[in-house]
């Protein structure tokens, strides 16, 4: 998807983002703008029909391969061999961290190359690229959500595109990047990561990045159903609050409604819990799952959060990521990652798990294909957009 035409002049990354109608304000805020043809972006590509093709070739899988296909891994090297042998497994998707960044980005275009064992069906290589606080990528000098908060919506939309950009220069087909959680309290460690402080003007900086991002790479929005209102960092434990349903409606799911009307391609599930709704973690919850597809209208990936994160708060029913990543996808998840503590054998045992789940009846087999379907079809946009990028004569550096 998103091996387009991209050039550099000098400091500046040059490409022509498919924007119809790119912001005003877009030359402030970035070095990335510029034109492509009209109906060439990808939100053309999501609705070619491609949800067909990849059933079939789902229908064609093992329940193995199945298994194996809605696994996003994860390993910490920058050995080229190693990640292509990895991702020989058959794997979904990877996600490339801090470990993973080499020194030139040219080497990081070697190093994604590596990860697509078949250029034909390449896996989704995904990244976490808020901007800000949380950065992989060191070309990323635009505003992010310390500032943009605070900004009009636009300002937001111009960053994003360029933000996208940059990680389609690299490789990256998919962005963990937009942070859809809301809260007015300062003290809270989400608090600076997210684009607003209160749900309307979070939800009109989500919509605008959102929009900006789907042009050039596959956005997510997380962490559903909001990090804000549950205190505590999921890194460490299950966070929980006693927020009501009808209190959410009303408040944290307003950005991501916002988000999902917008065309985000992946929702990702936070390990939090809402104990007036379910107990469990909404990334275990059937009832959240439900929540996101037929109240929200979802029908793009739900993706978990780290499943090493569940492992990590220390809750014994939560040690074995196995187990979780079962639950997950019996609850209506459709990719599954795991980064923290993930070794070269990790992602396998999951999908083997998975596997014997449906074998076992614990995960109904067509559970199992839907999820493949969902991932599947995200894989084929990336080879089916068509943007034609062309250099902006008239893009300068503005920092």
């Amino acid at each position: 998807m998103l091996r387009r035409r991209v050039e550099a002049v000098g400091a500046a990354v040059i490409v022509a983002l498919a924007l119809a109608s790119p912001p005003a304000s877009a030359a402030a805020h970035s070095s990335v703008h510029g034109s492509a043809r009209a109906g060439d972006a990808r939100s053309d590509v999501r609705s070619s029909g491609t949800d067909e093709h990849a059933a079939d070739l789902v229908s064609d899988m093992t329940t193995a391969e199945q298994a194996a296909s809605i696994v996003m891994g994860h390993i910490p090297t920058t050995d080229a061999a190693a990640l292509r042998a990895y991702m020989q497994q058959g794997l979904g998707g990877f996600i490339v961290m801090g470990a993973n960044i080499p020194a030139t980005d040219d080497e990081l275009q070697t190093l994604t190359d590596a990860l697509v064992p078949d250029p034909a069906l390449p896996p989704l290589i995904a990244i976490d690229q808020e901007g800000g606080i949380v950065s992989r990528l060191d070309s990323d000098e635009f505003p992010a959500s310390t500032s943009l908060k605070s900004q009009p919506a636009a300002d937001s939309a111009a960053a994003f595109s360029a933000r996208a950009a940059l990680v389609a220069r690299a490789g990256i087909s998919v962005n963990f990047g937009t942070v859809a959680d809301v809260t007015p309290d300062s003290s809270s460690f989400i608090y600076g990561r997210a684009l607003g402080s209160d749900p309307q003007s979070a939800a009109e900086r989500v919509m605008a990045a959102t929009t900006a991002q789907e042009q050039v790479v596959a956005s997510t929005l997380k962490h559903f159903p909001g990090h804000g209102a549950a205190p505590g960092d999921s890194h460490q434990a299950i966070p929980a609050t006693g927020e009501t349903i009808d209190e959410w409606r009303t408040t944290d799911a307003v950005p991501f409604v916002a988000g999902v009307e917008a065309g985000a391609s992946l929702l990702m599930f936070g390990h939090l819990a809402y104990t007036a709704v379910d107990p469990a973690p909404a990334s275990l919850s059937a009832r959240w799952h439900e929540i996101a597809r037929e109240e929200l209208g979802f029908d793009g990936v739900i993706v978990t959060d780290d499943l090493g994160m569940l492992q990590s708060s220390g809750v014994p029913e939560y040690a074995d990521p196995v187990r979780n990543a079962v639950s997950a996808v019996a609850a209506g998840s459709d990719l599954v990652l795991m980064i923290a503590g993930s070794t070269p054998d990790t992602a396998g045992q999951i999908a083997r798990g998975v596997e014997a789940a449906v074998e076992a009846g614990t995960v109904p087999a067509d559970r199992l294909a839907e999820a493949a379907t969902r991932v599947m079809s995200l894989r084929l946009q990336s080879t089916s957009a068509t943007t034609d990028w062309a250099l902006c004569a008239e893009c300068e550096r503005v920092d």
